[in-house]
């Protein structure tokens, strides 16, 4: 079914935008992980419902020798395990694939790419807009974007053609690795050519925090110290480790996590509203909302942070962090982490942010959870005691794109007693067209020059700043072997994590007794 990306029937106001300008996409990496779970399936999909430009071309690079022959093999594999090439005219996409190999630090190597990228644009037809989408490890973004700027493929000044450099995260590993990472690529590509994508902002439920606070006015008026008593942000992870273990014995939950999606889901429900709802504004909200952010106490340390590592499963059917290919048997990498913030202004003053994820926990859930406080006098206590059950607002990015708020209501009956009913949204309820995935959106977005769920360097600076002094205790932490909490995979978590917030297992499994 193909949908109409410049208008939706049902709601002829809403924020579309037009079909992107004829473009050629280059994937660096694209015989990787990355491209062939995420990316191709992506564009497969975009190109399935109208998504990508009436003409384009997608040219994939890497070590990797092959001809595009076999290239277009690779995909074609990729896209049927995906289950998208049965729903495809692979006949008319296929065609538009093509591949060059690439020695990353070779600037020969860039102008063979640069030959690619042009005959593929003449063999098609189109105007030279590109977009060099990074799917390699970070640490080649420096090196890559220097290479992409000498070959002149960066084209930085130019007004008639478009050129966007996208790269994954972490962007650096610290505050001072983020500048110079930034300084390197700000070199041969402008801020507005820089896309620092973090998928998180493209999934649906995270997009509809905003709208749900600032399009109805029956939440913003209590938004705030005076009837929120805290907010807990989850992210907890069913899969350990993996394939990843290089990666993450040097980053860590706190940089895998926090620095990014962590971070972006606290500015979601707690920024102020922008003066309009456009990028430049949204993200200098968020921006503000970084400044705000009470600085970590190294004094206090673990009395604010609760750090965990994963086992093995209880029935040994899961084996601990220690044990993943890759690792160091003695590792104090943490897989878990709980934060307890504060952000010090007007709206929440005073107000804890319990911020927590963790790998190898019980089941996949991301939710935000705002618990309000308790009515200020219980005209009821005499019946059903001093204690009425607060309202509490419960916002699913996953498994369930739901909102969910508890009230108080009367059982039926004669006696007089309470229950918690519960009202409920689901996102998808109600919508028949196709729905975009997280990176079928940023890519789409991407080619839009469209901002909005991007990074932008002064917030990436900001959430590292409030990080590092984090990061910098748990390094130079002489007791972590006594601060590092394990607990058996497959569970919630450290037992610890209760002493930071007390509701800490009851945010995590609210509604599971309902859903069940």
């Amino acid at each position: 079914m193909a949908f109409d990306l410049k208008r939706a029937d049902d709601a002829p106001g809403c924020r579309m935008t037009e079909r992107p300008e004829d473009c050629t996409i280059v994937i660096f990496g694209a015989s990787g992980d990355l491209s062939s779970r995420k990316l191709f399936p992506a564009l497969s999909r975009l190109f399935e419902v109208g998504g990508l430009p009436g003409n384009f071309a997608i040219v994939g690079t890497a070590r990797t020798q092959m001809s595009t022959d076999e290239f277009r093999e690779k995909v074609r594999s990729w896209l049927e395990a995906s289950g998208n090439l049965a729903s495809m005219d692979w006949n008319v996409f296929a065609p538009r694939l093509s591949y060059q190999a690439l020695e990353y630090d070779a600037p020969a190597s860039y102008q063979e790419l640069r030959g690619a990228i042009e005959s593929a644009e003449t063999q098609l037809g189109l105007p030279g807009n590109r977009m060099f989408y990074l799917a390699i490890p970070p640490t080649l973004y420096e090196s890559v974007s220097g290479m992409l700027g000498v070959a002149g493929l960066a084209r930085k000044k130019s007004k008639e053609l478009w050129t966007r450099i996208v790269v994954e995260k972490p962007f650096g590993r610290d505050l001072d690795s983020s500048r110079v990472l930034d300084a390197a690529m700000h070199e041969h590509f402008e801020e507005e050519q820089i896309f620092r994508i973090d998928h998180y902002l493209a999934k649906e439920t995270v997009q509809n925090v905003l709208l749900f606070r600032f399009a109805n006015s029956v939440f913003e008026p209590v938004w705030n110290r005076n009837f929120v008593d805290y907010v807990s942000i989850l992210a907890a992870e069913e899969l350990g480790v993996e394939h990843r273990a290089g990666y993450y014995e040097e980053a860590g939950v706190l940089r895998d996590m926090f620095q990014n999606h962590m971070m972006q889901l606290l500015a979601m429900a707690a920024m102020e509203p922008p003066s309009v709802f456009r990028a430049r504004e949204v993200l200098d909200e968020k921006t503000k909302l970084y400044r705000s952010l009470r600085p970590f106490d190294p004094a206090k340390g673990f009395g604010q942070l609760v750090l965990g590592q994963y086992a093995a499963s209880e029935d040994g059917s899961k084996i601990g962090y220690r044990q993943e290919p890759g690792v160091s048997p003695k590792s104090n990498t943490p897989t878990f982490a709980m934060l307890k913030t504060y952000v010090d202004n007007w709206r929440w003053q005073g107000v804890p942010f319990y911020i927590c994820s963790g790998k190898r926990m019980e089941r996949k859930i991301t939710r935000i959870v705002v618990q309000f406080k308790e009515v200020p006098h219980s005209i009821y206590r005499d019946i059903v005691g001093e204690h009425v059950q607060a309202n509490r607002l419960l916002m699913e990015v996953y498994p369930n794109e739901t909102i969910n708020l508890t009230l108080q209501a009367k059982k039926s009956g004669e006696g007089f007693c309470l229950r918690t009913a519960t009202m409920s949204f689901n996102f998808k309820d109600g919508y028949e067209g196709p729905p975009l995935d997280s990176y079928e959106k940023v890519i789409l977005d991407c080619m839009l020059g469209d901002h909005m769920l991007f990074w932008r360097q002064d917030g990436v600076e900001l959430s590292w700043t409030y990080l590092t002094p984090i990061l910098q205790m748990c390094e130079q932490c002489e007791t972590m072997d006594e601060n590092l909490k394990f607990y058996p995979a497959g569970s919630w978590g450290p037992r610890d994590a209760n002493m930071i917030h007390l509701n800490y297992l009851k945010d995590l499994l609210i509604n599971e007794r309902r859903r069940a």
